[in-house]
């Protein structure tokens, strides 16, 4: 069941994700046409107000999945779609299940999109030769290869994306249990957690900072932070947001399945 609901959200969500999927495409390909037009001012001009919209759009793509899997979500379980979706012969954690990972995987894609356009856009030898020797710098001065960098990088990044994601859900399930007001407490209560969590954050550095001089010298100075606490700071954030996570997803679970209180 939870494959069947997972494509039912998927197919709601790219109704218009897939829209600025193929407009990141059209504006990719018309900047690598007109960036190969050497000795022309009007198409350089034209190839970096290309390049321009194809970020755009690639932005408008993970910004609009993340924002309709939230209304995915208010209409399925709070909305007229409600009451099918109550009727439906499957338990709430399964649909919160197939909600969470649909805004996941629409996450993902548009990630791989992203790095598809951005190389039509701007793949050179030059430019991969350069993004190599920076790679290859930042390896060698935190003494980790490349592919360590990419994957701490892309795992900081997707805890930070489920996080959000996570946390629109908790602030829809907890405003729709008010009586009135339902979406102005949902986007209230989502904001709040999001600011309350990452205080929380700097409170923990903060406190952290009183036992290591390093970590006071970041909070209090502008002076450079050596290799090792840089590590650390990567490794704390991916132990903190992963916490995070999975508080969030057990809340949100939990709140849904004490009852819904349909419009």
């Amino acid at each position: 069941m939870l494959r069947k609901l997972l494509k039912y959200d998927l197919k709601w969500i790219y109704k218009i994700v897939i829209i600025f999927y193929a407009l990141s495409f059209v504006f990719a390909i018309f900047t690598r046409i007109c960036s190969s037009v050497e000795n022309s001012v009007m198409f350089s001009i034209l190839a970096q107000v290309s390049a321009g919209f194809t970020i755009a759009m690639i932005a408008n793509s993970l910004i609009n999945g993340i924002i309709r899997s939230w209304v995915r979500f208010r209409e399925n379980l709070y909305k007229d779609e409600s009451y099918l979706t109550h009727t439906l012969p499957v338990n709430k954690k399964t649909i919160y299940q197939s909600k969470v990972l649909s805004a996941i995987i629409c996450s993902f894609i548009t990630v791989i999109v992203a790095i598809i356009c951005l190389f039509i856009c701007f793949y050179s030898k030059e430019n991969i030769e350069f993004l190599k020797q920076i790679l290859e710098l930042t390896a060698n001065t935190y003494d980790t290869t490349v592919i360590g960098i990419l994957l701490t990088v892309s795992f900081i990044i997707f805890l930070e994306i489920v996080f959000i994601i996570l946390i629109g859900y908790v602030g829809i399930i907890l405003g729709h249990k008010a009586n009135r007001n339902k979406l102005i407490k949902s986007v209230i209560i989502g904001f709040g957690c999001y600011i309350g969590t990452n205080v929380l954050s700097l409170a923990i550095m903060a406190l952290i900072g009183m036992f290591n001089q390093e970590i006071r010298n970041l909070i209090q100075t502008t002076e450079m932070i050596n290799t090792n606490i840089t590590k650390g700071l990567l490794l704390g954030a991916g132990i903190i947001y992963t916490i995070y996570n999975v508080f969030y997803y057990w809340i949100g679970k939990k709140q849904l399945e004490k009852g819904v209180n349909v419009d």
